[in-house]
């Protein structure tokens, strides 16, 4: 168990600046397996500390996670559901994950066999074993439903013990497999947190940022999930500052703002017979009185050819 305690640790110490406290009433726990987090109420008379192991209820069943901290009694409404820890988990519990680890390995092997030969139009994504009951869940993804039931039976017939087949989305295939984003850091979903928010083109439009989907685009195919982090603080900062479109007047000119930097504070104005200047935070002001943006006289900004 040496190995995967230091790995989840670093994680976890990663995860949350708490490390190291005394968790006393709630603390939140990352499903080993799936990477699935969860928030947890501790049994009267137990203290546990960041990357203590310990057994949950899942839906899937009772399984192995990790505690990543204590969580304050003001951020327990932010969660929907409220899980018990069943027991700290002990050796033997983390002597079976380990040994489970080469069953998962051989069992998708048979699985993905079985599917090909069955002819399923499903992707099997991962396999996790149990270590309180005997049973298998086969996690796979899939463009539609898919009658399974003769391949469940088929898996039954192999491994005999209980077998469960869950679909799942391709955002939470990246969590459960995990990988490197284009920022070279570990997936959002996986390495930070599952409870993210719904992401949309407008939180791209709101930050500049290519519209392009492959730029803009996870691994999953799906809007990346670190749009959605600095998403409020573009919003804000844009009331701040002229839209793209606004029309200024300036030496018997009417100059239109084409562009807007959100980090520098900067935006680029284009006038008559294409003359362009880029004007930096002062040299524009909101003026109240007339409900309009203006330029200042002494105007420091750099006229682009």
């Amino acid at each position: 168990m040496g190995d995967l305690r230091v790995q989840m640790g670093e994680r976890a110490l990663r995860t949350l600046a708490a490390q190291n406290k005394e968790a006393t009433g709630y603390i939140v726990v990352r499903m080993l397996h799936t990477s699935e987090t969860a928030l947890c109420r501790l049994p009267e008379n137990t203290q546990l500390r960041t990357n203590d192991c310990v057994m949950v209820p899942t839906k899937y069943g009772s399984d192995l996670a990790i505690v990543l901290g204590p969580v304050g009694e003001e951020s327990v409404s932010q969660w929907k559901e409220v899980l018990a820890v069943e027991r700290v988990a002990g050796d033997q519990d983390l002597a079976t994950y380990e040994s489970n680890l080469e069953l998962e390995y051989e069992a998708r092997e048979v699985a993905r066999a079985k599917i090909i030969a069955t002819g399923l139009d499903m992707k099997l994504v991962s396999v996790h074993y149990l270590i309180d009951e005997p049973k298998i869940v086969f996690f796979f993804t899939a463009d539609g439903r898919v009658d399974f039931r003769d391949l469940v039976k088929e898996l039954v017939g192999r491994f005999r013990m209980r077998i469960e087949l869950r679909q799942i989305g391709v955002r939470d295939e990246s969590r459960v497999v995990g990988g490197k984003g284009v920022c070279g850091r570990s997936f959002c979903c996986h390495g930070v947190t599952d409870k993210l928010k719904p992401v949309s083109i407008k939180m791209a439009k709101v930050q500049n940022l290519s519209l392009n989907s492959m730029k803009i685009s996870g691994p999953c195919g799906r809007l990346l999930c670190c749009l959605a982090y600095e998403y409020d603080f573009y919003r804000s900062e844009r009331k701040t500052l002229p839209d793209e479109g606004h029309r200024i007047h300036f030496e018997g000119d009417v100059f239109r703002v084409v562009d807007v930097n959100v980090l520098t504070r900067q935006i680029r104005v284009v006038g008559g017979e294409g003359r362009s200047i880029v004007l930096k935070e002062g040299d524009y002001f909101f003026d109240k009185q007339n409900s309009r943006w203006s330029l200042r006289e002494a105007v420091s900004g750099v006229e682009v050819l």
